[in-house]
This record gives C-alpha cells, sequence and structure tokens, in this order.
C-alpha cells in the first residue's frame, strides 16, 4: 500500500504520539508499505518552525532517510488538480496535500474533517 502521510500525521508519528491510532501506526510500520511525505508538509513545518509555531528541531533529509519514507514533490500536475478543488478549505497547505492525493490516487491518513468536503481517499 502506498499512503501519503498528512502534516500532523507525520508530527505524529515522530513524536511517538498517541494522538495517531494504532491502525495507522502499523501501516507505518508495514515494510510492505510505501509510506510517502509532500514536501508541501515539509514546507509547513519549516515555516512554523521558523515563526515559532512549532518544534520540530529534526533536520528534515535525516528524518526521511531514516523512516525509509519516500519524498511527493509538486508538479505541474497537481498543481492542475488544485486548480480544480472547489473552494471548501482555505489552508494552502492542506489543499495542495488534497491535490496531491487526488492526482497520485494515493490515500492520505488524515483526520482533518475539512478533508472529507473533497473526493479524497482517507485512512484514519
Amino acid at each position: 500500500m502506498r499512503l501519503l502521510l498528512d502534516t500532523n500525521a507525520f508530527l505524529w508519528w515522530r513524536d511517538e504520539s498517541p494522538r495517531l491510532p494504532a491502525r495507522i501506526r502499523g501501516q507505518i510500520r508495514d515494510p510492505d508499505n510505501d509510506i510517502v511525505v509532500s514536501i508541501v508538509s515539509l514546507w509547513e513545518i519549516a515555516i512554523k518552525r521558523g515563526t515559532g509555531k512549532l518544534r520540530f528541531l529534526e533536520d528534515f533529509e535525516t528524518v526521511m532517510t531514516e523512516e525509509e519514507f519516500s519524498l511527493l514533490p509538486v508538479s505541474y500536475t497537481h498543481l492542475r488538480a488544485l486548480d480544480q478543488l472547489p473552494q471548501h478549505h482555505r489552508d494552502p497547505f492542506d489543499r495542495l496535500l488534497i491535490a496531491q492525493s487526488l492526482a497520485e490516487s494515493l490515500p492520505i491518513a488524515s483526520n482533518d474533517r475539512a478533508f472529507a468536503l473533497y473526493d479524497v481517499k482517507t485512512f484514519w
């Protein structure tokens, strides 16, 4: 299974937070799964870290290598999908993650209720 982590799922995984359900933990731990993190999530973390809204001291490249997660860049296909999204939600990071999920046919691990407003497959 290929599974895209939203930003919170990624952060909660790294923090070993109980907010991340056991079901998601099991999928992330499964060596047969390809766990994907979008550059959008890393960008969001970097911005929030820079403004002091988030404490994430780890190096992104090191984390991605240690976890053996795949990095999903932003492509023209993702931007075209973003253009087609209805304006149900205003968060630019979430909207781009939704567009990537749709364009790549990737389920996204997220508990964000706003995602349900779109035709995106969530896994939680």
